[in-house]
């Protein structure tokens, strides 16, 4: 799953909208920012994170727990310290 297109990055904006507006804003954020450059591991890993219940991906950026996988936490610490940089 590599690039996406207008429509597949609106379809990802509506699955970013949680029932928390900090994980509405730190997820929109990242998608915004970083996911168009972002290489086909990362965009998949983001992908997956997406299907977490609220609950956990709240734990995952208050650093209460950690994602299975190096991707998942990767993406997990760019989102959370907006380290967007280096598309």
């Amino acid at each position: 799953m590599g690039g996406a297109d207008a429509s597949d990055l609106g379809r990802l904006r509506w699955r970013c909208r949680r029932g928390m507006r900090e994980l509405d804003e730190l997820l929109t954020n990242y998608l915004t920012e970083r996911f168009p450059g972002a290489d086909p591991v990362e965009q998949a890993a983001f992908r997956q994170l997406l299907d977490f219940p609220d609950a956990d991906l709240n734990d995952f950026c208050l650093r209460l727990r950690q994602p299975p996988g190096a991707a998942l936490r990767d993406v997990i610490a760019r989102i959370t310290t907006r380290s967007f940089a280096g598309h």
